[in-house]
């Protein structure tokens, strides 16, 4: 048995065997078989959730998708996401011959063989997405989505022997600080707390000799952290929105409707005026988002005409709409989300129906951002120059 690559820990009575692997390297899944196979573990602890595990080999889980509850969910932004991360994983499998993911399930597999208790070790996926994103600036979110779509675009071969290299434990801690000095909330909410979870879970899984098959990256924290006492409660929990975040979200809206109104009141035309600089530019960008997703004509009016009323209540939101009114008009078919699980590149985001909508989603919704700040400042300017006069 290869010993090189393993982690061999002692806490307390337990014997704790770590495997560092890559989710996409046929030798890791070979590990796992072997490991377990020759330790004959009572427990083996996998790095899947209950989500990811119930999913992992349900090949018809995209087709049992609800595309109208994802958009009503505001889930859209995070299910493309999703999509093209699995779909470089994916890509980069294929051509080393192997499932991704196949370790994980070479894991749960060799476990029921042996009779080992499995347990499910990480933390809940929805939670871990929910805290990344919630925990990142502007900037941060902005490079994090320009590095997801830059995934699309890559297709450069990769060998087995590479992928060995990323367990290296130099390899890995340069790669770790220069994620940590590049986005800092990531690395803590993805991987350190993670690291925490994984940890608390290994070592208070059942029986004295317990075996861990984990990504390469989190083996250094875990390492760590089974010595040390974790609060799973303050790093499961759903962060509250910053309060600023409320009063902006609320306060912009009923700035401009009350600024509205009153010119309403003061001078009919000046109302006129500051509502068409508001619709226009509103309905304007948001729409400019639909076509540049190439959505249907009736998708872009529904776009124009929405954005500037949902602008104005925090609650609602121009893309809902305009993926609805997408999703009525060019309904999804059980092939579209049967492919979703073969991956995705750039024209199949604009040809695949499934990805289509979610693009549509997010390409109004950000054009109608933008259409409420540049229209807020030209109905407050408008405004401005009237009580001037």
């Amino acid at each position: 048995m290869d010993e090189e690559n393993l982690e061999r820990l002692n806490y307390e009575d337990k014997e704790i065997i770590l495997i560092p692997t890559a989710h996409i390297s046929k030798k890791s899944a070979e590990q796992v078989k072997e490991v377990i196979e020759t330790e004959e573990p009572d427990s083996v602890c996998v790095e899947l959730d209950q989500e990811r595990y119930d999913s992992i080999d349900n090949n018809d889980k995209w087709s049992e998708m609800n595309i109208f509850q994802v958009i009503k969910e505001k889930k859209s932004l995070l299910l493309l996401v999703n999509l093209i991360i699995s779909s470089f994983q994916t890509r980069m499998a294929q051509k080393l011959g192997i499932n991704a993911g196949q370790e994980m399930r070479q894991g749960i597999e060799s476990a029921k063989e042996l009779g080992a208790e499995l347990v499910l070790a990480d933390r809940n996926i929805q939670i871990t997405f929910k805290r990344v994103w919630g925990g990142l600036g502007l900037w941060e979110k902005l490079k994090l989505i320009f590095q997801i779509i830059s995934m699309l675009f890559v297709d450069e071969e990769i060998t087995e022997a590479e992928m060995d290299q990323l367990k290296n434990g130099n390899a890995l801690n340069m790669m770790l600080e220069e994620m940590g000095k590049s986005f800092p909330g990531i690395k803590k909410h993805l991987l350190d707390e993670r690291d925490q979870y994984l940890a608390n879970k290994i070592k208070n899984a059942p029986g004295n000799k317990i075996v861990a098959v984990l990504g390469a990256a989190h083996v250094p924290g875990v390492k760590k952290e089974i010595y040390k006492e974790q609060d799973l409660a303050a790093i499961t929990k759903l962060m509250p929105k910053a309060k600023w975040g409320k009063i902006f979200s609320w306060g912009i809206p009923a700035v401009i409707l009350v600024i509205i109104i009153s010119s309403f009141i003061n001078n009919l035309s000046t109302g006129l005026e500051v509502t068409k600089a508001w619709f226009i530019w509103n309905g304007s960008l948001s729409a400019l988002g639909v076509l540049l997703a190439r959505g249907h004509i009736l998708t872009i009016l529904t776009a124009f005409f929405v954005a500037p009323l949902s602008s104005l209540n925090p609650a609602l939101a121009a893309g809902w709409f305009a993926g609805l009114a997408e999703a009525y008009l060019k309904k999804p078919q059980v092939k579209d989300f049967q492919k979703l699980s073969e991956g995705i590149s750039i024209k199949e985001i604009y040809t695949n129906k499934v990805t289509h909508i979610l693009l549509i989603v997010i390409l109004a919704n950000l054009g109608s951002v933008i259409g409420t700040a540049i229209g807020g400042a030209s109905v407050i300017r408008t405004f401005i120059r009237f009580l001037n006069l």
